[in-house]
């Protein structure tokens, strides 16, 4: 193993060790909160998200949030009592597969594993949490054009066209199983469809300002 490798094998350690404190934090709080509140989960740009700060300030309901940078569905499977069924919330806002747009191991297909997981996240909301109204997000946009998306030589997979084709079949799923379907991106966007280059140094994440405006646009179901 060469030098670079065993650096990239210890970053990746230690981010997975990362995940699993936040779950185990997680799993702790979960025995101090008020079951039947709102929640958030999903991946890091739901992690990100200081909802329960800005629905505090507002005098909105509690909201908590349950998001885990880094996480794909078969993870959010794995943690699926703690980061969602746990709280027993009365509304559930989702937003989880945007770290799946990926490339994945010769022979299997980024689009295929995510239809199928997500399926199973939203039949496993049906069947354990029937009565909490539940809206799946839509994916955010990107930028290439980033500075931090061009050091790292780009987003892989996770392109617009992609993010789009998986909006689509989030959509698809949200009708089928008598969800809500959110897309608050309108704010987020360039007039080319690109995530707003001055609000993101990696092309994916992005800032405060911004989170303010996806917030804005979801008072109406909060």
């Amino acid at each position: 193993m060469t030098e670079r490798e065993k650096i990239v094998q210890e970053m990746a350690e230690r981010f997975q060790m990362e995940k699993e404190r936040k779950l185990q934090n997680y799993r702790e709080q979960n025995r101090y909160i008020r079951k039947g509140q709102t929640l958030f989960t999903g991946s890091s740009l739901m992690e990100m998200f200081p909802i329960t700060e800005f629905c505090l300030n507002e005098g909105l309901p509690t909201a908590y949030n349950r998001g885990i940078g880094g996480y794909v569905t078969d993870e959010f499977l794995a943690a699926i009592d703690t980061v969602l069924l746990d709280p027993e919330p009365s509304k559930l806002f989702i937003n989880i597969g945007t770290n799946d747009i990926r490339s994945m191991p010769e022979g299997e297909d980024w689009f295929a594993h995510l239809s199928a997981n997500y399926r199973r996240i939203c039949e496993i909301i049906r069947d354990k949490l029937p009565d909490t109204v539940v809206y799946m997000m839509a994916y955010y946009p990107v930028n290439w054009d980033a500075p931090g998306a061009r050091e790292h030589g780009g987003l892989g997979e996770r392109t617009n066209e992609n993010v789009n084709r998986a909006n689509r079949m989030a959509e698809g799923l949200a009708r089928e199983f008598g969800f809500n379907y959110i897309d608050v991106n309108d704010g987020l966007k360039d007039k080319d469809g690109n995530l707003q280059i001055e609000h993101t140094g990696d092309g994916v994440h992005f800032d405060s300002a911004a989170y303010r405006t996806v917030f804005d646009r979801l008072r109406p179901y909060l």
